[in-house]
C-alpha cells in the first residue's frame, strides 16, 4: 500500500486545522473547526476529533502513515501532553493519546506551534536553503523555533526556540509565564496596543484599538504609535541578538499578525538589531518576512511528520 501522505494538525486558541499533505507540501484534503477555547478540555478534544474524522473519511487517508501535530504550548513531546496558555481546559492534557486512538494507532509527532512554523518556513518558505535560522511568530503571543545544521531543532520536549520568553528587561513587567520583562510582554500585539493606549494614543474613527490600529497610526506618523512599535522592535532585536550569539543563525524569519505591519515593524527592528548584534559572527543576520502565511502551522506539522518518516525525528512514545 502506498503511504506517501502526512496527516497534520495545527491547534491554536482560535482554530483547529487539519490536512493531508504530500511530500512536496501540497494539501490534498483540508478540515477546520473553531477552537472552543473557553470550554472544558473534553469539548476542545471533540473539536479535534471532528477534524480528524473528516480527514480519516477521505479516500486519501489510506495513504497516510503518520500524524504530525503543531500545538500552542507549552507542549511536552516526551509525555504527549499539552498545556496551551490560551486553552485553559487543557493542562497536561493527553493530546497524543487522544489523536492516536482516533487514527487507529498511527505514530504521532508532537511539536510546539513555533517549531511547526519554523519547519514550514524551512521546508517551503523564507528559510528554505538556510542551515541555521530562527523563525518567529509575533502575534497575540511571541513564539519561535530553530533550524540548526539544516534541520528543525524541536528539543527534547518540542519547545526549543521559544524566544518569546527570553527576558530582555530585568526590571520589566511580570509576564503570565512567571518571568519578568519577557520579549512577549513587550512585543506581542496586545502589549503593543496596551502600551500605546497607556501613553495616550487614541484609536481612529474605526475604533480599532488593536496592534493593527496602532500600526495604521504609526504609518500616518502618530508619534505615540511609532514609539510603541519601536519599543517592540527593540525587544525583538535584543532577543534575536541573544539567540544568534548562542547558536549562530544566518537568517530570522518573522510571521504572525504583528509582522503584517510591514516596515512599521521591520525598519526599527533592523535598526535596533545593529545596536544589539555587534559581534562579528552575528552582524550579517538577515531579517525577512515569513512566506507561508496561515498555512504555516499545518504545513509545519506535516514537515514534522515527514522528518519522522525520514528517520530524523522520533514519534511521541506514549
Amino acid at each position: 500500500m502506498q503511504t506517501d501522505l502526512n496527516a497534520a494538525l495545527d491547534i491554536g486558541g482560535t482554530k483547529i486545522a487539519g490536512a493531508l499533505v504530500d511530500d512536496r507540501g501540497r494539501m490534498l484534503v483540508r478540515a477546520t473547526r473553531p477552537t472552543p477555547a473557553q470550554e472544558d478540555g473534553a469539548a476542545v478534544m471533540r473539536a479535534v476529533h471532528t477534524v480528524l474524522d473528516e480527514l480519516t473519511a477521505a479516500p486519501e487517508w489510506s495513504r497516510t502513515s503518520v500524524v504530525g501535530i503543531g500545538s500552542a504550548g507549552p507542549v511536552d513531546a516526551q509525555t504527549g501532553t499539552v498545556s496551551p496558555v490560551n486553552i485553559p481546559g487543557w493542562r497536561d492534557f493527553p493530546l497524543v493519546a487522544g489523536v492516536r486512538e482516533r487514527t487507529g494507532g498511527l505514530p504521532v509527532v508532537l511539536v510546539g506551534d513555533g517549531v511547526a512554523m519554523t519547519a514550514a518556513e524551512h521546508w517551503q518558505g523564507a528559510a528554505r536553503g538556510h542551515r541555521n535560522a530562527l523563525c518567529m511568530v509575533v502575534s497575540t503571543g511571541v513564539g519561535g523555533g530553530l533550524v540548526l545544521n539544516g534541520r528543525p531543532h524541536p528539543g527534547p520536549t518540542g519547545n526549543a526556540g521559544h524566544i518569546g520568553h527570553i527576558s530582555v528587561d530585568l526590571d520589566g513587567d511580570p509576564c503570565p509565564c512567571g518571568g519578568r520583562g519577557c520579549v512577549e510582554r513587550i512585543a506581542s500585539g496586545p502589549n503593543i496596543a496596551r502600551r500605546a493606549l497607556a501613553e495616550g494614543w487614541q484609536p481612529g474613527p474605526d475604533g480599532d484599538a488593536t496592534a493593527v490600529g496602532v500600526a495604521a497610526a504609526a504609518r500616518a506618523g502618530d508619534p505615540v504609535a511609532i514609539r510603541s512599535f519601536d519599543r517592540a522592535a527593540q525587544a525583538l532585536a535584543a532577543g534575536i541578538a541573544a539567540t544568534a550569539t548562542l547558536v549562530e543563525i544566518e537568517i530570522v524569519v518573522i510571521g504572525g499578525g504583528v509582522a503584517g505591519a510591514g516596515e512599521v515593524l521591520f525598519a526599527p527592528l533592523r535598526r535596533a538589531l545593529k545596536q544589539y548584534a555587534t559581534l562579528s559572527f552575528v552582524r550579517g543576520i538577515k531579517v525577512v518576512p515569513a512566506q507561508m502565511g496561515t498555512d504555516a502551522g499545518v504545513v509545519g506539522a506535516a514537515a514534522a511528520a515527514q522528518q519522522y518518516r525520514a528517520g530524523a525525528l522520533a514519534a511521541t512514545s506514549v
